[in-house]
């Protein structure tokens, strides 16, 4: 039996969403049509991609290593939809600026893609922080920029959130956390954890921790997400991070854990900004119609991606 495009749709949304009942909704279709495609899937790879229980569908390792391979996939049918079309062309040069989340875990890929669409448009990539970042694009040193949306303060900022990236809870493997499928900040405050610093990574933080009553036994403070996971993969500690700098494994090669967090933890969102009374140029259009081609589009399957 060969895999299809549909198994892989609906075996993204079942992994997102967690119960079969709720992904069919979500993909408007009958159980039993998501029920099958899953099983199909499973007798194609040769092994179980979800454990099944009274509280929905958790990804086996087996899923959680296929989910990633079938996030590259839909990607990538994704990027064959979506690629302009051969006369639309643009031209010129956008001062593009960007925080370093953004600029180490999101956008090279991207800007890889957008020379070859747009090989008339150059791209003048500068990494700041948000601070910095609104103050250039206000003062026109800077035409628009990527950046985490929630963080943007300044009213004649612009922004358009493309993705939220889910913030889950780093284990190292073995822990005896990583035998449950959801954790509450209470169970986490009991562990000691690795605080990031960066992007203001902190201060995001500490508002949905204290919004929950609950105070991290923070044993480290560092900028370095690196660090974190290497802490983390070493036992020193766990983190709270987004899916969007999350790797299964530390530059040591060990293994990473996810497991999700029930009390109400936002998300990471990275998105696009400007100055509210600038006309975009071309190259700023181009730029946008790309993002939201690749993120905005009805056909995108999955809302955090």
């Amino acid at each position: 039996m060969s895999l299809t495009l549909r198994q892989v749709r609906y075996f993204v949304a079942t992994a997102e969403i967690g119960q079969i009942s709720q992904a069919a909704i979500y993909l408007n279709i009958s159980q039993s049509a998501v029920t099958t495609a899953i099983k199909e899937l499973e007798s194609t790879v040769g092994t179980l991609l979800f454990q099944r229980s009274v509280q929905g569908m958790t990804l086996t390792e087996a899923g959680r290593h296929f989910l990633n391979r079938a996030y590259v996939i839909l990607r990538s049918v994704d990027d064959a939809l979506n690629s302009p079309l051969p006369d639309i062309r643009a031209s010129g040069v956008l001062r593009l600026v960007a925080s370093y989340t953004v600029i180490g875990y999101f956008l090279p890929h991207h800007l890889q893609r957008l020379e070859h669409w747009h090989p008339d448009v150059t791209i003048e990539v500068h990494e700041q922080e948000r601070t910095a970042i609104e103050q250039g694009l206000l003062e026109g040193r800077f035409d628009m920029a990527v950046v985490l949306t929630a963080n943007l303060t300044h009213p004649d900022i612009v922004s358009e959130t493309l993705f939220n990236s889910e913030r889950r809870l780093w284990l190292p493997s073995h822990h005896p956390l990583c035998e449950r499928s959801a954790v509450s900040l209470a169970d986490v405050a009991k562990e000691p954890y690795i605080l990031l610093t960066v992007d203001e990574a902190e201060q995001s933080a500490m508002r949905y921790w204290e919004q929950s009553h609950q105070q991290p036994n923070v044993r480290v403070r560092t900028s370095s997400v690196e660090a974190v996971r290497s802490m983390v993969a070493n036992g020193s500690g766990v983190a709270i991070l987004s899916d969007l700098v999350h790797r299964p494994w530390s530059l040591e090669g060990k293994r990473i854990e996810t497991v999700t967090v029930t009390d109400a933890v936002t998300p990471m969102s990275v998105g696009l900004a400007w100055h509210r009374e600038r006309d975009l140029s071309p190259a700023m259009q181009a730029f946008r119609t790309y993002f939201h081609d690749a993120f905005l589009a009805p056909q995108q399957i999955s809302a955090r991606r």
